[in-house]
């Protein structure tokens, strides 16, 4: 049987969230009509809307529905931006995801942004101090912060607070997608001005995620057409992935402390049974702050292809690290912005767990691991 470890990249739709969608997709009707199918699509997805708002800390009118977090992420980056011609400096973390570096370098070289990386330590967490200096030295120029919630890659989780404190009336981005529906998330009291969130993370359909963006700011759209979702993102709704979007998440928050502690205990367990396996295994992403089901682990002297192909031949689904970067052949920007060698870092892989985890499917892997270390150094 097929042992699936890397959630981190998508997980399985939960019962709920595939009966909502399939109840969805019978009924016709588009939400911006004024006829009584179209009214009874509108009210599903406002429904919708208001519960993932509640889970989220934030008010309805804040959700802003969009295709993936990588819109997300490219309609805040670029909305901020555009929106404030005037300030030409956005401020990045070097551990983003490539969702948010990607649109920041497509700035930098097509729009003129002026770029600043604010560095991490070891333990893959924003360098405060840094990030104050960068911060005081450039805060007339600075359009927009953006700070990931929680690595994709090592699961550290960040002080977001505390970015949010030092920035003032800079606005500041989140991308949470990792995060939410896994750990506490609560838009208001962290106090960002937008934050990305996603369905496929927590059980949900691939297809749809959203933008929460404070209430009272208006960006610079990337689309335009028909005014939907605030007249920043115009398209018509999707409506059967945001009713599915919403039955996912309040399975997850419903659940959300019982799943903690059972991801954790199980992840306890895989890096116990790693080091004992492979007394040279290094954990990457320190602290207790991370997310509970990611389990970041350098192989010193193996590679990590050979890794993740030996691994698969075992039935076993891990990963190199980010999903999106998959087929490209190079160390992950997380690790070496975090000071680990080049070498160590095409030794690692990911493996990332979730809620249809079982201790079964640790077993299997700390019995299997010690065979494919061994076969990939060679």
């Amino acid at each position: 049987m097929a042992i699936y470890l890397d959630h981190a990249a998508t997980t399985p739709m939960l019962p709920a969230a595939i009966d909502a969608y399939s109840r969805q997709m019978a009924q016709i009707g588009n939400a911006s009509s004024l006829h009584t199918q179209g009214r009874s699509v509108r009210k599903a997805v406002e429904e919708s809307r208001e519960l993932i708002a509640q889970a989220a800390g934030c008010e309805a009118s804040e959700i802003i529905f969009t295709g993936s977090g990588t819109e997300a992420n490219n309609l805040a980056i670029k909305g901020f931006f555009w929106s404030n011609p005037s300030k030409k400096t956005i401020v990045v973390s070097t551990i983003e995801h490539h969702a948010v570096l990607d649109p920041v370098e497509w700035l930098r070289e097509h729009e003129g942004a002026n770029v600043i990386h604010a560095p991490v330590t070891s333990e893959g967490l924003i360098d405060l101090a840094a990030l104050k200096a960068i911060i005081e030295n450039n805060r007339e120029e600075i359009a927009l912060i953006a700070v990931m919630h929680s690595n994709n890659e090592v699961g550290t989780l960040q002080p977001i607070a505390d970015v949010v404190k030092m920035a003032g009336d800079i606005p500041v981005h989140t991308d949470a997608v990792q995060s939410f529906g896994k750990v506490v998330f609560d838009f208001a009291d962290l106090g960002v001005t937008s934050a990305t969130i996603s369905a496929h993370k927590l059980g949900g359909p691939l297809g749809v995620a959203a933008l929460i963006l404070k209430r009272g700011l208006d960006i610079t759209p990337l689309l335009h057409g028909g005014g939907q979702e605030r007249d920043i993102r115009s398209s018509t709704v999707n409506a059967p992935g945001i009713v599915s979007f919403a039955a996912a998440v309040d399975q997850a928050l419903m659940n959300l402390r019982e799943n903690y502690f059972k991801v954790s205990a199980l992840a306890d367990q895989l890096r116990a049974g790693i080091t004992k396996a492979v007394p040279s295994a290094i954990f990457n992403g320190g602290g207790e702050e991370r997310l509970p089901g990611i389990v970041n682990v350098t192989f010193p002297g193996t590679k990590n292809e050979s890794l993740l192909v030996l691994l698969d031949l075992a039935g076993i689904s891990a990963s190199q690290g980010s999903a999106c970067s998959a087929g490209v052949q190079r160390p992950s920007h997380v690790l070496l912005a975090m000071d680990i060698s080049e070498v160590n870092a095409d030794a690692t892989i990911r493996f990332s767990l979730g809620t249809t985890t079982s201790e079964e499917d640790i077993a299997s892997v700390c019995k299997a691991i010690s065979a494919v270390v061994s076969k990939a150094g060679l």
